[in-house]
């Protein structure tokens, strides 16, 4: 079962879940640091990210797992507020470039190619006072900040994620107020912040591909977190429709306008129009792109950047309510979400590999067969976790097959893998009790040991022979 030669094996870390660090060498606050330093059990057991894995100091430790697995990628974020503690060029923290710096040198001096994640939801907090993603000046800084990024690290890097899961941040962090900044905008938030992302993450683009494409021959991308959907009953005709208008919503809304057309799907438009007619707003709670802005969107992606963790059913469920009351993301889509009572899993993650394929499938056929990396995928283990981690492998082992299928048999153009995550971390809300990491971290320990868990001695072995062992 062997992969292309030159297949990408890779895993994952962001910033604040990773570095700790939180006040040193002139690192200024983000939105993080204020949201899990409030309390209130917004976290679990009020943990913050103050000192994670304790990787601002210990990088040479996590450049040894990587070496350990034998990765060939290794996809990292920046800290927006290491480099720029304000969020703007006004203040550079040279620290800060150091660090990132030395992880850049010491990855290409080991033959490691680095994916650079941009920003990866650790907004400035000077620039959430301002507004943050509610705001359309976030627009111009945020394009500031990436062109100040290609031109400090881009000499070296070549493969750039802007955003990550936009569509992701701007529900739970700017609709509900799961995450920081942790304010709910309940029924228009996330459409505000999802149109801020989506110019954002365009005019980064536009800047890189006209001031440093030439020179630096990179690729530009943001990575979106997709679910595979199917319909509650396959012989309902209400849940096939019910499937569409998820997939609108779930998988197209940010995908369609970047890689087709520059605008939101119809089924999207006209599904929040309607409700928010029904509710008795004046007009639709989506605000509209320009036919400028259209064309600034179409088109601003390098290559397709999915994190798949997971599959759910769909089943069509009008006039829904309950929950998280009547106005919202979820509410407007008029379905309903839920696993196979058969499927196995941990929290929200369901062992379901054949969506993975499904979903590559899906990519290739309705954005025009890109080059497509996975950014994230992985399987999370409760607190305490077990070294031997045999149900994560298995997880780990049947989305290899899937990935097999789908290059050799669907012919998709998968060049890229990542595995989340490199080491146990600060997995937002859910704190330390959630365990995603190749290696274990203790985090009793101040020297924040890293050990590896089954699964990464399992890993090492598939990129060793890039590929499972045996019959597909």
């Amino acid at each position: 079962m062997a992969f292309p030669e030159g297949f990408g094996w890779g895993a994952a870390t962001a910033a604040y879940q990773v570095e700790g660090g939180w006040d040193a060498d002139g690192r200024g606050l983000c939105v993080w640091d204020t949201f899990t330093h409030q309390g209130g059990e917004r976290v679990f057991k009020n943990q913050t990210g103050d000192v994670a894995c304790g990787s601002y100091t210990l990088w040479e430790e996590d450049l040894k797992c990587i070496k350990q697995l034998g990765l060939t990628h290794y996809r990292f974020s920046l800290s927006w507020s290491r480099l720029l503690p304000d969020g703007t060029t006004g203040f550079i923290n040279q620290k800060g470039i150091d660090y990132y710096n030395k992880i850049i040198d010491d990855l290409l001096t080991n033959g490691i190619t680095p994916i650079v994640t941009i920003y990866h939801f650790d907004l400035p907090q000077a620039l959430e006072d301002q507004g943050g993603w509610l705001s359309e000046a976030i627009i111009e800084d945020f394009d500031r900040y990436a062109r100040f990024c290609f031109s400090t690290f881009g000499d070296r890097v070549k493969q750039w994620i802007t955003i990550n899961e936009p569509n992701i941040l701007a529900v739970l962090a700017y609709e509900v107020g799961r995450f920081a900044p942790g304010i709910p905008h309940l029924g228009t938030g996330g459409y505000r912040a999802a149109h801020n992302l989506i110019k954002a993450h365009a005019r980064a683009w536009h800047s890189y591909d006209s001031l440093f494409r030439k020179e630096q021959k990179g690729m530009v991308s943001l990575s979106l977190f997709l679910v595979w959907l199917e319909p509650g009953n396959p012989n309902s005709v209400p849940d096939q429709e019910a499937v569409k208008k998820a997939s609108a919503f779930a998988l197209d809304f940010f995908a369609k306008p970047i890689f087709i057309d520059g605008d939101y799907p119809e089924l999207v438009k006209s599904q929040i129009a309607s409700m928010s007619k029904k509710q008795g707003y004046p007009s639709s709670r989506l605000p509209e792109f320009t036919e400028e802005e259209k064309k600034m969107i179409k088109g601003t992606a390098d290559f397709f950047a999915v994190q798949y963790y997971t599959t759910r059913f769909i089943k069509n469920q009008e006039n829904k309510k309950g929950g998280l009351g009547e106005l919202g993301f979820w509410q407007d889509m008029e379905v309903d979400y839920f696993p196979d009572p058969s499927w196995k899993g941990v929290e929200w993650v369901y062992v379901v590999p054949w969506g993975i394929r499904k979903l590559l499938k899906y990519i290739k056929d309705t954005y025009n067969n890109p080059v497509i990396y996975i950014t994230e995928n992985g399987f999370p283990q409760r607190d305490p976790p077990s070294l031997d981690d045999t149900q994560r492998w298995e997880y780990f082992r049947q989305t290899f097959q899937e990935l097999f299928k789908a290059i050799h048999v669907d012919k998709v153009n998968l060049q890229v893998y990542c595995a989340w995550s490199l080491l146990d971390n600060f997995e937002w809300c859910d704190g330390y009790n959630l365990r995603f990491g190749l290696f274990h971290v203790d985090f009793e320990d101040p020297a924040r040991p890293r050990v590896p868990y089954t699964s990464a001695k399992e890993y090492a072995k598939v990129i060793r022979s890039n590929g499972l062992e045996g019959p597909p």
